[in-house]
Protein backbone atom coordinates (compact mmCIF):
# COMPACT_ATOMS: atom_id res chain seq x y z
CA UNK A 1 0.00 0.00 0.00
CA UNK A 2 2.86 2.25 0.41
CA UNK A 3 3.56 2.46 -3.18
CA UNK A 4 -0.68 2.77 -3.90
CA UNK A 5 -0.55 6.20 -1.71
CA UNK A 6 2.58 7.66 -3.25
CA UNK A 7 4.84 7.17 0.09
CA UNK A 8 7.56 4.96 -2.06
CA UNK A 9 8.10 4.39 -5.13
CA UNK A 10 8.93 0.72 -6.85
CA UNK A 11 12.61 0.38 -6.88
CA UNK A 12 12.51 -2.75 -9.16
CA UNK A 13 10.53 -4.63 -11.35
CA UNK A 14 9.29 -7.21 -9.54
CA UNK A 15 8.08 -4.61 -6.59
CA UNK A 16 6.07 -3.00 -9.07
CA UNK A 17 4.80 -6.25 -10.28
CA UNK A 18 4.01 -6.79 -6.37
CA UNK A 19 2.42 -3.65 -6.06
CA UNK A 20 0.51 -3.80 -8.98
CA UNK A 21 -1.13 -7.37 -8.15
CA UNK A 22 -2.10 -5.61 -4.72
CA UNK A 23 -3.53 -3.13 -6.88
CA UNK A 24 -6.08 -5.56 -8.20
CA UNK A 25 -6.64 -7.41 -5.06
CA UNK A 26 -7.54 -3.66 -3.41
CA UNK A 27 -9.33 -2.84 -6.50
CA UNK A 28 -6.47 0.33 -6.80
CA UNK A 29 -7.89 1.52 -10.57
CA UNK A 30 -6.06 4.83 -10.35
CA UNK A 31 -2.41 3.13 -9.51
CA UNK A 32 -2.90 0.46 -11.91
CA UNK A 33 -3.45 3.45 -14.46
CA UNK A 34 -0.57 5.10 -13.34
CA UNK A 35 1.81 2.30 -13.69
CA UNK A 36 0.83 1.42 -17.01
CA UNK A 37 3.49 2.55 -19.56
CA UNK A 38 2.06 5.37 -21.87
CA UNK A 39 3.18 3.22 -24.83
CA UNK A 40 1.23 0.55 -24.24
CA UNK A 41 -1.96 2.48 -22.24
CA UNK A 42 -4.88 1.69 -23.95
CA UNK A 43 -6.96 5.27 -23.77
CA UNK A 44 -10.07 3.67 -21.82
CA UNK A 45 -7.81 1.53 -19.53
CA UNK A 46 -8.86 3.04 -16.92
CA UNK A 47 -12.75 2.94 -17.76
CA UNK A 48 -12.21 -0.94 -18.98
CA UNK A 49 -10.93 -1.43 -15.28
CA UNK A 50 -13.82 0.03 -13.53
CA UNK A 51 -16.30 -2.19 -15.55
CA UNK A 52 -14.41 -5.31 -14.84
CA UNK A 53 -12.24 -4.58 -11.43
CA UNK A 54 -15.19 -6.58 -9.14
CA UNK A 55 -15.29 -9.26 -11.40
CA UNK A 56 -12.45 -11.18 -10.29
CA UNK A 57 -11.14 -12.12 -6.83
CA UNK A 58 -7.54 -12.45 -6.91
CA UNK A 59 -6.56 -15.38 -4.35
CA UNK A 60 -2.58 -15.28 -4.76
CA UNK A 61 0.51 -14.61 -6.19
CA UNK A 62 3.70 -16.36 -7.09
CA UNK A 63 6.74 -14.87 -8.15
CA UNK A 64 8.61 -17.46 -10.93
CA UNK A 65 12.01 -15.68 -12.13
CA UNK A 66 12.60 -12.22 -12.64
CA UNK A 67 15.39 -10.78 -15.39
CA UNK A 68 17.06 -7.84 -15.41
CA UNK A 69 14.86 -5.18 -13.69
CA UNK A 70 16.84 -4.09 -10.57
CA UNK A 71 17.73 -0.84 -9.53
CA UNK A 72 20.31 0.39 -12.34
CA UNK A 73 18.23 -1.15 -14.89
CA UNK A 74 15.64 0.31 -17.82
CA UNK A 75 14.13 -2.52 -18.72
CA UNK A 76 13.33 -6.13 -16.72
CA UNK A 77 10.60 -8.84 -16.84
CA UNK A 78 8.99 -10.78 -14.04
CA UNK A 79 7.05 -14.32 -14.50
CA UNK A 80 4.76 -14.86 -12.25
CA UNK A 81 1.25 -17.08 -11.78
CA UNK A 82 -1.23 -15.33 -10.31
CA UNK A 83 -4.50 -17.67 -8.61
CA UNK A 84 -8.14 -15.66 -8.78
CA UNK A 85 -11.57 -16.63 -8.71
CA UNK A 86 -14.67 -15.98 -10.67
CA UNK A 87 -17.45 -16.47 -8.66
CA UNK A 88 -16.91 -19.80 -7.14
CA UNK A 89 -14.32 -20.88 -10.05
CA UNK A 90 -10.65 -20.81 -9.35
CA UNK A 91 -8.51 -19.73 -12.03
CA UNK A 92 -4.69 -18.80 -13.28
CA UNK A 93 -2.87 -16.33 -14.91
CA UNK A 94 0.55 -17.52 -15.66
CA UNK A 95 2.63 -14.36 -17.31
CA UNK A 96 5.83 -13.27 -18.28
CA UNK A 97 5.14 -9.09 -17.78
CA UNK A 98 7.81 -6.86 -19.20
CA UNK A 99 8.31 -3.52 -17.38
CA UNK A 100 10.03 -0.17 -18.86
CA UNK A 101 11.37 2.27 -16.79
CA UNK A 102 9.41 6.05 -17.83
CA UNK A 103 10.89 9.03 -16.55
CA UNK A 104 12.50 7.51 -13.77
CA UNK A 105 9.77 5.67 -12.53
CA UNK A 106 9.25 1.43 -13.37
CA UNK A 107 5.81 0.91 -15.74
CA UNK A 108 4.16 -2.03 -16.73
CA UNK A 109 4.32 -2.44 -20.37
CA UNK A 110 2.73 -5.94 -21.22
CA UNK A 111 2.45 -9.62 -21.00
CA UNK A 112 2.78 -13.19 -22.50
Amino acid sequence: MRFHYGRERAETAEELMRSRYSAYFFRRVEYLVETTHPDTKDRDLKKQLEETIYDVNWSGLEIVGTAKGQKEDKIGKVEFIATYFVGDEQHELHELSRFKRFKGRWKYLDGK
